[in-house]
């Protein structure tokens, strides 16, 4: 078998970013909506099909990496199906350079899971909930890098 080394360097980078991404359901993704620490949680839900979601990565990316050094946690929920894991969304995230964790839910009873996360969601995605114990802003839609930045350090 002959495999040259640039084959060698995409399969590795493949099989790390496939261990990266959990499948995940909803209650699995619960705590992650809920913690009362002093940690500012960013937790978007995007797919790699929303042209809106793709638009905003670069923000969520630039600003994953501007506070990794602070209270910061960034997940990033995917929602796209479990069968385009690996020919979709790890490609996407390769695209992207995405390092926050990222998890693809698979949960298919959004009119169950989509209240839970905020009684205002109307299902639409890109969406996105900053929050810090009481300190909650939910945003259905696309958010620009000003707009992310300035909640999140209002957090802060």
């Amino acid at each position: 078998m002959n495999i040259t080394l640039p084959a060698i360097v995409l399969l590795f980078f493949s099989l790390s970013l496939s261990a990266q991404v959990e499948m995940i359901g909803f209650e699995d993704l619960r705590p992650e909506l809920e913690k009362e620490d002093d940690t500012v949680r960013v937790i978007n839900f995007w797919a790699t099909w929303c042209a809106p979601c793709v638009k905003e990565m670069p923000y969520f990316v630039k600003a994953h990496e501007k506070y990794r050094d602070q209270k910061v946690k960034f997940l990033l929920v995917n929602l796209d199906m479990p069968s385009n894991l690996e020919e979709l969304v790890l490609p996407f995230m390769e695209r992207f350079n995405i390092q926050a964790k990222v998890v693809l839910l698979d949960d298919p009873d959004a009119n169950r899971w989509i209240p839970v996360v905020d009684q205002r969601w109307t299902g639409a995605i890109p969406a996105t909930v900053i929050y810090k114990r009481n300190l909650r802003t939910f945003v259905e839609g696309t958010l620009t890098f000003e707009e992310l930045d300035g909640y999140i350090s209002d957090k802060l």
